[in-house]
């Protein structure tokens, strides 16, 4: 997948809320759910409480991409043949040109054997219902900066990052504050020198978290 998301980009697709929606085939059941996800361990955790959903499923398959590089992402078949159930899902979540963005199936297995060919169609299209159900939304991307400032310029600074809308990551209050904020890349450079304007702040480029 190409990156759509580079540093002129100031905004990304993924998905509102958790949709589902199903899918039939000769008997088998393709159950697809598609939600939004920040990490893998968040994905981890959702897809555990679907198989305690579905215990009776033969297969949970799957696939995922996270964050604005696109290099994040994985395809899971479980046990079905190789190719015909994660790469389907995900290449539905990257037709939409979404990220931060979940699609898992469960079959129930209806006594037919579809072959491959009809297996890519049945987790396709569970998975494009399933995303047609949810619809996308608009997200700002953020660049990360911490903020340092004494604590009685605290009201100054919240009205800069409210203003901005930003969104506060980390703080640590204390009689000297520490803020990690998420500033919208389309108003970065305004808030910024906002910020540096008030006497006493600094505001600088977050460094990786580790």
């Amino acid at each position: 997948m190409d990156n759509p998301h580079g540093k002129d980009a100031l905004s990304f697709l993924t998905l509102g809320q958790e949709s589902s929606a199903e899918y039939s085939d000769r008997g088998s059941r393709f159950i697809g759910y598609a939600f939004p996800v920040l990490d893998e361990e968040a994905f981890k955790e959702r897809l555990k409480e679907l198989k305690k959903e579905h215990p009776k499923a033969v297969h949970h398959c799957f696939a995922y991409r996270i964050g604005l590089d696109g290099n994040r992402f994985r395809a899971s078949d479980d046990g079905e043949p190789s190719g015909s159930a994660g790469r389907p899902i995900l290449g539905q979540i990257d037709s939409r040109k979404l990220i931060n963005t979940a699609v898992v199936v469960v079959r129930y297995f209806g006594g037919t054997l579809l072959g491959v060919p009809g297996l890519i169609n049945a987790y396709k299209t569970a998975a494009t219902f399933a995303l047609q159900v949810g619809p996308s939304v608009e997200r700002p991307i953020e660049d990360e900066y911490e903020v340092e400032f004494d604590y009685t310029l605290m009201n100054e600074v919240m009205t800069v990052v409210k203003r901005h809308a930003c969104s506060v990551i980390r703080q640590e209050m204390q009689l000297f504050c520490l803020l990690r904020i998420g500033i919208p890349r389309r108003s970065r450079i305004e808030s910024v020198s906002q910020l540096e304007n008030i006497r006493g702040v600094e505001c600088r480029p977050a460094r990786e978290r580790s």
